[in-house]
C-alpha cells in the first residue's frame, strides 16, 4: 500500500452517513436510505468512471455522454421484452442471465455509437473547449431524437425480473434486493477498473497519459488508439448504467441529459481523471440526495451543488486531482 495516500477522503463517506443518523432519527430508516443511497451512488460511478477517464485521458469535454445512457436503457427494454420468459420465471438464476443479456448488449451498442462519436463528432474538436461542449450536446439532441425515431418518444416502463423484485429484511429495516444487486455490480465494476489501471499495461498508459501524456507519445505509444479504446469503454459503461438507472424509473429519450447534471458533479468532485475520487464522489451525491429527499425534498435538488462547494472549498481540484486543469 501506498504510503503516501491520503486517506481523508475515505472517510467523507462514512462521516456523511454517521452525520444523518440523528436527523434522521429512527435506525431502520436511516439504513433503508443508506443503502438506497449507495446504490444509486453505485449506478452513478458506473456512468461517470468512463467519463472521468476520458476527461482525464483525452481533455474531452463530452456533454453528449447522456445519450449512451439513454440509448442502453432502451436497448435493454427490447432486450428484456423479447426475453419474457426469462423475466417472468421466479428463478432469480434466469432473471440474472436476462439483465446480464440486455446488460452485455447494451455496452456493445453503447460502445459503438461511442466508437461513431468519438470519430465524427469528438476528434475534430480536440483540444477545443467550447466547441466540444457546443458539439457534443448537439450530438446528444441528434442521439435522443434518433431514439424517438426507433422507439418512440412516449416514457417506456423496464421493469425488474420477477424474481429480483421484492425486499429482504435486516432486522427493522426493509432493502430492495435491487438496491443490493446494484451495490455488487457498481462494486465489482470499480474493483475490475482499479485492478486495470493498477495492475495492467494498459492502466499503466492511461495513468500516465493521463499525467503526462507527451511522454507517453514520445516514448512510441499510439495514445490516439488509446483514446479511442478508453472513449468507447467509457461508452459502454454508460450503456450500463443506463440499464441500471432504467430499473429505477421509466426510460424517456432525454433521461440522458437528466442525468447529466450529477455525473459532471461527480467528476468535479473526484478531481477531474481519478477513478477513486469518481467513486467517492458518486457515493457522496447518492447519498445526499437520499438523505435530503427525505429530510427536505425541496432542497434535494441542491443538495448536491451544496455539497459540491463545500468539498471544493476544501479542496479546490478536488478529492483526488491528478491532472491540472
Amino acid at each position: 500500500m501506498n504510503k503516501n495516500f491520503d486517506y481523508k477522503p475515505l472517510l467523507l463517506v462514512p462521516l456523511l452517513a454517521l452525520a444523518a443518523l440523528p436527523l434522521i432519527g429512527s435506525g431502520s430508516t436511516w439504513l433503508t436510505l443508506t443503502v438506497a443511497g449507495l446504490a444509486m451512488g453505485m449506478i452513478i460511478f458506473i456512468i461517470a468512471s468512463g467519463l472521468t477517464l476520458v476527461f482525464g485521458l483525452m481533455d474531452v469535454l463530452n456533454f453528449g455522454h447522456g445519450v449512451f445512457i439513454a440509448l442502453g436503457a432502451f436497448v435493454a427494454t427490447s432486450v428484456l421484452g423479447a426475453m419474457g420468459d426469462w423475466t417472468g420465471s421466479q428463478a432469480l438464476g434466469l432473471n440474472l442471465l436476462a439483465v446480464l443479456s440486455a446488460m452485455l448488449v447494451a455496452m456493445g451498442v453503447a460502445g459503438a455509437l461511442g466508437l461513431a462519436f468519438e470519430r465524427f463528432i469528438v476528434r475534430p474538436v480536440y483540444g477545443q473547449h467550447l466547441k466540444q461542449i457546443l458539439i457534443t450536446m448537439g450530438g446528444m439532441i441528434i442521439g435522443e431524437e434518433l431514439i424517438k425515431v426507433i422507439w418512440g418518444p412516449l416514457q417506456i416502463a423496464l421493469p425488474l425480473p420477477e424474481g429480483m423484485r421484492g425486499a429482504v429484511a435486516l432486522g427493522e429495516a426493509s432493502i430492495e434486493k435491487y438496491r443490493l444487486i446494484a451495490v455488487v455490480v457498481g462494486s465489482v465494476v470499480f474493483a475490475v477498473q482499479a485492478w486495470t489501471l493498477a495492475r495492467t499495461k494498459i492502466g499503466l498508459l492511461i495513468r500516465a497519459g493521463v499525467q503526462d501524456r507527451e511522454m507517453v507519445e514520445a516514448l512510441g505509444y499510439r495514445i490516439r488508439r488509446l483514446f479511442v479504446g478508453v472513449f468507447v469503454m467509457g461508452s459502454a459503461l454508460a450503456g450500463l448504467g443506463g440499464v441500471m438507472w432504467g430499473h429505477q424509473q421509466n426510460v424517456v429519450p432525454q433521461m440522458g441529459a437528466q442525468v447529466n447534471v450529477l455525473i459532471f458533479i461527480v467528476i468535479i468532485i473526484g478531481g477531474l481523471g481519478s477513478t477513486t475520487g469518481a467513486l467517492i464522489g458518486a457515493l457522496l451525491v447518492g447519498l445526499m440526495a437520499n438523505y435530503t429527499g427525505f429530510l427536505v425534498p425541496k432542497v434535494a435538488l441542491f443538495s448536491n451543488i451544496a455539497l459540491m462547494v463545500a468539498i471544493l472549498l476544501w479542496r479546490p481540484q478536488g478529492v483526488y486531482p491528478v491532472a491540472n486543469r
